[in-house]
C-alpha cells in the first residue's frame, strides 16, 4: 500500500471499513427468503406431457401435451384446462365432461404423466440452462445435471424461484432441497 492510499484510509474511521468490508457479504446472505417448501401433490402445468386412458375407448385414448394457455384438446370435448390440477384431478374432469356431453354413461379415466416440465438452472454452473425434470431431484442434482458447479459458486444457499397460484415466487434452497418441474433455480456467485 502506498503512502498516497494509506492517508485516504486514515480519513474513513475504522468502523466505517469494517461495514464496507461486510457489505458484499450481507448480499450473498439469505436475502430474507423465505425457505424452499415441500413441492406436495404434483400439479400439472402448461409443458407437462401426459397419457390419458379412457378404459374401453381407444380413440379417446391418448398422449397429450398440455399448451401455453395449460388446456389439452380432447376428441369431442371443448379445450379442458389442466393447469395447477393433479393428475387424477384432471382424471375426474376428463370424466364429468364425457358424462356432461352424453358420450359415455360411466367414463372410467386414468391420466399418467409421461413427460415432465423441464426446470431451469442459472448462475454459476458450467452448462446453464432447461433440463428434463426427475422425481426425486434436489438443487444438488439439478446442478450436477448441468455440469456441476464453477469455481466462483456460492455452493450453499441458493435462489428458486416456483410458481405459486400462477405467480412465480422466490425462496432461499439448499443443496438438498427437493425440487419441482417449472423450478428456476439460480446458483449464485461468491463474494470471497
Amino acid at each position: 500500500m502506498d503512502s498516497r492510499q494509506k492517508s485516504i484510509l486514515s480519513c474513513i474511521p475504522r468502523r466505517g471499513l469494517m461495514l464496507a468490508a461486510l457489505l458484499p457479504l450481507a448480499s450473498c446472505a439469505t436475502d430474507d427468503l423465505p425457505p424452499l417448501p415441500p413441492s406436495g401433490a404434483y400439479r400439472l402445468g402448461p409443458g407437462d406431457e401426459i397419457r390419458v386412458a379412457v378404459f374401453g375407448q381407444k380413440q379417446l385414448s391418448a398422449r397429450y401435451r398440455i399448451a401455453a394457455d395449460g388446456h389439452i384438446a380432447v376428441p369431442l370435448l371443448k379445450p379442458i384446462d389442466a393447469t395447477g390440477l393433479t393428475p387424477d384431478a384432471l382424471a375426474q374432469r376428463i370424466a364429468a365432461r364425457l358424462t356432461r356431453a352424453g358420450l359415455l354413461a360411466h367414463p372410467a379415466v386414468a391420466v399418467e404423466i409421461r413427460r415432465y416440465r423441464p426446470f431451469y438452472i442459472l448462475g454459476e454452473v458450467h452448462r446453464p440452462g432447461a433440463y428434463p425434470f426427475q422425481p426425486g431431484m434436489t438443487v444438488l442434482t439439478a446442478a450436477s445435471i448441468a455440469g456441476g458447479f464453477t469455481d466462483r459458486a456460492a455452493a450453499s444457499r441458493f435462489l428458486v424461484i416456483r410458481a405459486f397460484g400462477g405467480r412465480p415466487r422466490r425462496f432461499s434452497a439448499r443443496a438438498e432441497s427437493p425440487l419441482a418441474p417449472g423450478d428456476v433455480i439460480k446458483v449464485r456467485e461468491r463474494h470471497f
